[in-house]
């Protein structure tokens, strides 16, 4: 009794799993019949409709640069901020030739570094441009477009502003001659590769340039530069010639120097020990300490009689004669009063004032 009842609670539960079976089978048939159906209508639209018509490929238009059209530099932030960590020199206008040619030589070496165009070359130029240069630029401006402006005709401009006639003429004078004076070999080979750049013409070959050097050095350089058995035949050699002549005249100026130096000691040491010695002297001699006093007042009243010696003559000696009855006076010998006698030379015929022995009467 209890298996039957077991079965008969089965039956209805298998039933409702096979119908939930067929009826998945039915839905999955229904779902494969419609995608037949749309895979179909897809095909059948694809081929009512025509492809569209092919077109064909336009050349692409040529790319021109800006500098060339002669438009403005269109990437000109990019250019200010490459240019800007170069650090390039400024310039502010200058009457002297070698200060414009150092400021244009340096400037063009970062341009050619950075690889621009004539265009961007002139717009990096007129930037570090300031004070009397920039008004000078300005100028430029208002008769020319300077957008059109090639690197080569920014540096004629340039050059007719900045190295005219009159400065230039200058320069080659100052070359012609140029003389090392004061500076030192160094300062004067730098001042002559200055003036040489501005006047290539004079120094046009290697030989003229060692020459024209050999000239500018002192004699005294020059003399050591120039002796051995083989002259310069280069500047180089030439320079390193005369900074080995500078050394060496300068060590022995100063071995000179400390000569004549020790001279001088050795000698104001000897006069200190000699008047040690004075002052030992003296010291025996005066116990009282005045030896100073007494050699100051020995030379002072030396000094004060060979003054006075001239008009007063001492006496030879210190012997006292007995007053004249006659004259009055004391003196040696016969007293001449009264006669025809000169009382210097002792002839007679004339008087003491026009004795010829005396000087004074001589000198009238």
């Amino acid at each position: 009794m209890v298996r039957s009842r077991v079965a008969v609670a089965r039956r209805p539960q298998e039933v409702n799993l096979a119908e939930m079976v067929v009826n998945l089978q039915r839905r999955l048939e229904d779902q494969e019949r419609e995608m037949q159906n749309l895979h179909e209508q897809l095909a059948q639209q694809n081929q009512e409709v025509p492809p569209p018509p092919a077109v064909p490929a336009q050349p692409a238009a040529p790319v021109v640069p800006a500098a060339q059209a002669g438009q403005p530099v269109i990437r000109q932030e990019p250019l200010y901020e490459r240019f800007r960590r170069m650090k390039p020199p400024e310039f502010e206008g200058s009457t002297n030739p070698l200060e414009a040619k150092e400021w244009l030589t340096s400037l063009q070496i970062v341009l050619n570094f950075m690889n621009l165009s004539d265009q961007e070359k002139v717009f990096c130029a007129s930037y570090v441009m300031k004070k009397d240069a920039r008004y000078w630029w300005e100028t430029v401006q208002m008769r020319r477009n300077v957008l059109e402006m090639t690197w080569n005709d920014f540096i004629q401009e340039f050059n007719d502003k900045f190295y005219n006639r009159m400065a230039m003429k200058a320069q080659h004078n100052e070359f012609n001659n140029i003389k090392q004076g004061s500076m030192s070999v160094t300062e004067a080979v730098r001042k002559f590769d200055q003036l040489a750049r501005l006047s290539p013409h004079l120094v046009p070959t290697e030989d003229e340039r060692v020459r024209r050097m050999l000239d500018m050095f002192r004699p005294e350089i020059a003399v050591v530069i120039d002796s051995g058995e083989k002259p310069p035949t280069t500047v180089a050699e030439c320079v390193e010639r005369a900074l080995r002549a500078e050394y060496r005249l300068a060590q022995a100026k100063q071995e000179r120097a400390k000569f004549f130096e020790e001279k001088k000691k050795e000698k104001s040491q000897s006069k200190h020990n000699q008047g040690d010695q004075l002052n030992n002297q003296g010291n025996r001699s005066n116990p009282n300490g005045n030896h100073f006093n007494q050699n100051h007042n020995k030379r002072k009243g030396n000094f004060n009689g060979n003054k006075n010696q001239k008009n007063h003559p001492q006496k030879k000696n210190n012997t006292v004669y007995p007053t004249c009855t006659k004259c009055g006076k004391k003196h040696p010998g016969e007293c001449k009063l009264g006669s025809n006698t000169c009382y210097l030379c002792g002839k007679e015929g004339h008087y003491a004032k026009n004795c010829y022995s005396n000087k004074q009467n001589h000198t009238e």
